[in-house]
């Protein structure tokens, strides 16, 4: 089955990916759900502050 996620690599220091997993667990979502999350909020927040982000569509 084909899907439309899109993966990548995130090197990163062990001590902040484990104090990540803390965090998103006490949330109550996975680390990938959590950084999912921040980045929604990061990028509704960039918009609010310099108008929404046009994407070229590629198919």
């Amino acid at each position: 089955m084909k899907d439309n996620l899109c993966r990548f690599t995130l090197r990163i220091d062990r001590e902040l990916l484990d104090k990540f997993g803390y965090v998103a667990e006490y949330e109550g979502r996975t680390k990938n759900r959590e950084l999912e999350q921040l980045m929604k909020r990061r990028v509704a927040e960039f918009e609010r502050e310099f108008g929404p982000i046009e994407l070229e569509t590629t198919k």
